[in-house]
């Protein structure tokens, strides 16, 4: 392979430095041939154009995106990034996402933050995939000057074809910033390992490479495996104690700073999400079924195939290319360690959500690792030769196994784009717990594009929800009932009498206590007030239910189930029947009643419900593992004797926990 003149040989990451400008690492790197650069930016703009086209044609917002907004309402309305007012619960999982959200609706204004958050998704889905077939050129650059050759989208290809990809791209959670973040660090990554050998880079790259990793933790907590590792690299690799001060606070001092916020303002180590869905322990089996679901309507073995083979020719037709340093640094930045750690990235994702047993929502979390693992092929080159002697040349051939390959790939995608998915089973709950969230959720109200939170009001209860909180203007507890129409009630304590001059109808609504014991928080808490305290049973938004134990037998994602008793307990409500359901148990309500009074509960709600000054915030910092390994049990009576309280009285026959027998 020819080597452009206009390019010096490279050098040894070892070797002396040579005099000259430093030049930045985004600056042009290999000039390629015209078909080289035409190619690659046809493909770049065809594959976002179809990403962008397709993902557009399956637009929505989930119930989860919803949740987002929920906390951005309230950061705008200045109750600070909260799902309920006075009280300071993480209930979304991705800090950058909710932030990224809110300076969007202070940006936006008047426009509905669904549709900001449609924009931002869309945007950053399409941003990550075009990043990342760039930095994926780059990786292949060296190798090709002076070559005529082809620049053609493969893993790309692979990855805008899987329907539940085109899915997440505008769901309002935080998977597109996930692909515009490891786009990004996928790009510069590749840059850091070519700077060595090009005499380019400094210490602002360096830093803005590290701070990038370090955002990991924020994007998502379990990306730390991934920046995590970069940051690893890094260290490994500098030079010099200034440059390994330089990416340690660059990359620390945000995600340390936030951490040091995180467990002050809510007294945990993590996002309650992950307290309630407890991402430290693992159903293996469960994460297997999870794979499986995804795989099978799509056949992504097969897909798998073709790139591991595509992969394999890629590598025998690689160039030697000089300069390697035998150093331990010097390999550790180099293109193919790059590649490594992007592969090795896939799979600890991967890995990492088989352990926790996958979602409940078909394919979602598994899409990042197969983008991770698609990543160093996303783009391909088909390197033509200059002459054919005969059709046996090891040119020849390569060129022609690539070209065969890459159509597989392509027939593959034209396939598994237009595949009708989980078919029947997809709006479903069956035994794996898993469905198809798009299409659920668009059966469920009737609108093929569920995007705002008045379009969920045609979901079964919405509406009937907003008429048991008009029709209860003392302030209720209200419970979901069988009748999908109506709400249970649990009528709050008499309000005390109105100030002088205040009719007591307008006193009523104004102090009047409401609160919602819902699973759909997104679409409950998009569509009541503020001053509404929407709480769920398995513990994004309910405190109590996140620090019960996790069910093993529970619908993934799903893992908790906190008694409503527990509800009723807790709040300014009647207790006694008949102003409870009859489903409800007296002995339970009075028992969880005790239960929360529990040292150890009552010091945990407190960490998060109590005026936060310096006091309380340096409290909760030197309490977050206590209070985040902190567990009770959702039975009352055995959560008494856990911690060593004495059973209520009744009035009557005391509580045994059996049936009345006889008159």
């Amino acid at each position: 392979m020819q080597r452009s003149p206009s390019v010096e040989p490279l050098t040894s990451q070892s070797g002396p430095a040579e005099a000259g400008p430093m030049k930045l690492p985004w600056a042009p790197a290999f000039p390629l041939r015209p078909l080289a650069r035409i190619s690659l930016w046809l493909s770049v703009v065809l594959v976002a154009a179809l990403w962008a086209w397709g993902a557009w044609q399956r637009r929505w917002i989930a119930d989860d995106g919803l949740i987002v907004l929920r906390t951005v309402r309230n950061l705008l309305a200045g109750n600070g990034p909260v799902f309920n007012a006075g009280e300071r619960v993480e209930s979304n999982t991705s800090t950058l996402w909710t932030f990224l959200n809110y300076f969007g609706g202070v940006v936006g204004g008047p426009v509905r933050l669904e549709y900001v958050t449609l924009a931002l998704a869309l945007s950053l889905s399409v941003a990550g995939v075009v990043l990342v077939m760039l930095g994926t050129a780059r990786l292949f650059a060296p190798g090709l000057q002076g070559s005529r050759a082809l620049l053609l989208p493969a893993g790309a290809v692979v990855y805008i074809a899987i329907p539940p990809a085109r899915d997440f791209a505008t769901s309002g959670l935080e998977n597109g910033l996930v692909l515009a973040w490891i786009g990004v660090l996928w790009w510069m990554m590749v840059a850091w390992s070519q700077a060595p050998r090009l005499r380019r880079g400094g210490p602002v790259f360096l830093a803005a490479l590290a701070f990038v990793a370090g955002l990991s933790v924020l994007v998502r907590p379990e990306l730390a495996l991934i920046g995590g590792l970069a940051l690893v690299m890094m260290l490994v690799a500098a030079r010099g104690w200034i440059n390994r001060l330089l990416i340690l606070v660059s990359g620390g001092l945000f995600p340390v700073g936030y951490q040091i916020f995180r467990m002050g303002y809510y007294g945990l180590l993590f996002p309650q999400t992950a307290l309630a869905k407890d991402a430290s322990g693992d159903k293996w089996s469960q994460g297997l079924t999870y794979l499986a679901n995804f795989n099978a309507p799509y056949a992504l073995w097969l897909a798998a195939l073709l790139v591991i083979a595509l992969g394999a020719v890629l590598v025998a037709a690689r160039p030697r290319v000089p300069g390697n340093s035998p150093r331990l640094a010097g390999r550790i930045q180099s293109p193919t360690a790059v590649v490594v750690f992007m592969l090795v990235s896939g799979l600890l994702q991967g890995l990492y959500w088989i352990r926790q047993g996958g979602d409940f929502m078909h394919g979602r979390v598994l899409l990042t690792p197969v983008f991770c693992l698609l990543a160093p092929v996303s783009v391909i080159p088909v390197v033509l030769p200059e002459t054919v002697r005969s059709a046996r040349d090891r040119g020849v051939v390569l060129a022609g196994a690539t070209a065969a390959l890459w159509l597989g790939v392509v027939g593959w995608s034209l396939w598994a784009a237009n595949s009708p998915g989980m078919g029947f089973d997809a709006t479903r709950v069956t035994y794996s717990g898993i469905v198809d969230e798009r299409r659920f959720y668009s059966q469920a109200t009737g609108h093929a594009h569920p995007l705002t939170a008045a379009d969920y009001l045609d979901y079964p209860r919405m509406r009937a929800v907003l008429t048991a909180i008009n029709n209860t203007p003392d302030g209720a507890l209200l419970l979901p009932s069988g009748n999908y129409d109506v709400w249970d009630v649990v009528p709050a304590y008499p309000p005390p009498p109105p100030p002088p001059g205040v009719s007591m109808d307008s006193w009523r609504r104004e102090i009047a206590p409401h609160t919602v014991f819902f699973t759909n928080l997104g679409m409950l808490g998009m569509n009541v007030g503020l001053n509404v305290r929407v709480i769920d049973q398995i513990g994004l938004a309910n405190p109590i239910a996140a620090h019960t134990a996790r069910l093993d037998d529970a619908r993934i994602g799903h893992d908790k189930n906190l008694f409503p008793d527990w509800a009723v307990a807790e709040g300014p409500w009647l207790k006694e029947h008949p102003w409870v359901p009859p489903y409800l148990d007296e002995g339970w309500i009075k028992e969880a009643g005790v239960a929360l009074g529990c040292p150890e509960t009552d010091a945990m709600l407190k960490s998060i419900r109590s005026p936060l000054g310096i006091r309380r915030f340096v409290s909760n910092v030197l309490h977050a593992l206590d209070f985040t390994r902190y567990r009770i049990d959702r039975v009352p009576q055995y959560e008494l004797l856990r911690c060593g309280l004495d059973e209520p009285p009744l009035p009557g026959t005391p509580y045994t926990g059996l049936p009345a027998t006889g008159p």
